[in-house]
């Protein structure tokens, strides 16, 4: 996201450069080595149906409410200019807590303006997103060096897709790398040649994500196919091997059940991987389904088709990583993890 200046020199206007950050998400151990702070910039290029951070999907700043701080005072309607926020009779619960009635945000007419937040007395209204310029939210991280600078951490730039904002990232990165951090960039790899080229300049490891094999059930599971996607991860092999670029090189897949969680995909992309990057990949990971997204739909006003899918089982994760194991891939780089269902009682547990 840019927003003009006026260069009082020549008075020309110019561009300032900067992002739409959703999160900077400080003591991460799922984003690259060591622990991290991971920066998720707004806008994605792909509508993934099981998307687990949907409002990194829009590149603007999003208007939230949460229900279990609201205390039903109404003064964030009236202030409102584009009336975009209305108030619904809802029954009350059993004990008598909290409001009967909940905010219902009409996200096609908010500007995101800001003006309610101001007049909530409970802080149950939130704005997802905050512009920032790549000087100052390396100031902001910087804050952290002292976690991540001696365990072999570092920061990450995610999203939504850090390629869609590739000048602000290659801006943000470069002052890290002069630091001396370990920067990384987790990607879709569904962004322009250029932009993918210009952020993996700037990363020493690159998390790229392989969804799904086949280029049909792509679309129909992301909206877009993969065949730029791998193409650009092709081209990126080249550069890691033409010494163009430096950083290092994971894969991920998400095994999504009713989607990319099959045998077939596992073993395609593994068979992929052995073919055209076997000898650059350092770590393919397969990340197993998580069902913790549902509140998030819920306050942006949408639906989830997964919001009652289970959690893949500890034996169906392990088949999983089996077949990766077999498909052609050095058997040492596969790594499984993620929530997971224990067989014996269906109690919850984390695979590390």
């Amino acid at each position: 996201m840019t927003a003009p200046a006026t260069n009082g020199a020549g008075g020309e206007e110019r561009r300032e450069l900067t992002a739409t950050v959703l999160n900077i998400q400080r003591m991460s151990s799922e984003d690259g080595p060591g622990l991290r702070t991971t920066v998720f910039i707004k806008g994605c290029s792909l509508e993934c149906t099981w998307c687990h951070n949907p409002e990194a999907v829009c590149a603007k700043p999003q208007l939230v409410w949460h229900a279990e701080r609201c205390i039903g005072s109404a003064h964030c309607v009236r202030p409102c200019p584009e009336s975009a926020i209305t108030l619904r009779q809802v029954a009350p619960t059993s004990s008598g807590a909290g409001p009967c009635s909940e905010v219902v945000i009409d996200h096609a007419r908010c500007t995101a303006c800001g003006e309610c937040l101001l007049r909530c007395p409970s802080a149950a209204l939130e704005m997802l997103g905050k512009d920032w310029k790549p000087e100052d939210l390396f100031d902001e991280v910087m804050k952290d060096e002292e976690y991540f600078a001696g365990d072999g951490g570092g920061v990450t730039v995610s999203g939504g897709e850090p390629g869609l904002r590739a000048p602000f990232v290659d801006a943000f990165l470069a002052r890290c790398r002069t630091r001396g951090i370990h920067t990384a960039v987790d990607t879709c790899g569904m962004c322009s040649p250029h932009a993918l080229r210009l952020i993996a300049t700037q990363a020493d490891l690159v998390l790229y994500d392989l969804k799904e094999i086949d280029p049909a059930k792509h679309r129909a599971f992301t909206g877009q196919s993969n065949e730029r996607i791998l193409a650009n991860l092709e081209e990126l092999g080249r550069m890691i091997r033409d010494k163009q670029v430096g950083c290092d090189l994971w894969i991920r897949t998400p095994l999504i059940p009713g989607a990319t969680a099959t045998e077939e995909n596992v073993a395609a992309i593994g068979d992929y991987i052995a073919r055209e990057l076997g000898d650059l990949v350092e770590r393919w990971e397969l990340c197993s389904f998580n069902n913790l997204a549902a509140d998030k739909y819920r306050r942006l006003g949408q639906e989830w088709a997964y919001e009652t899918t289970a959690l893949l089982s500890d034996s169906e994760l392990r088949g999983f990583e089996a077949v990766a194991r077999r498909s052609g891939v050095n058997p040492d780089i596969v790594v499984a993890g993620g929530p997971v269902r224990i067989d014996c009682d269906d109690e919850t547990a984390t695979v590390e």
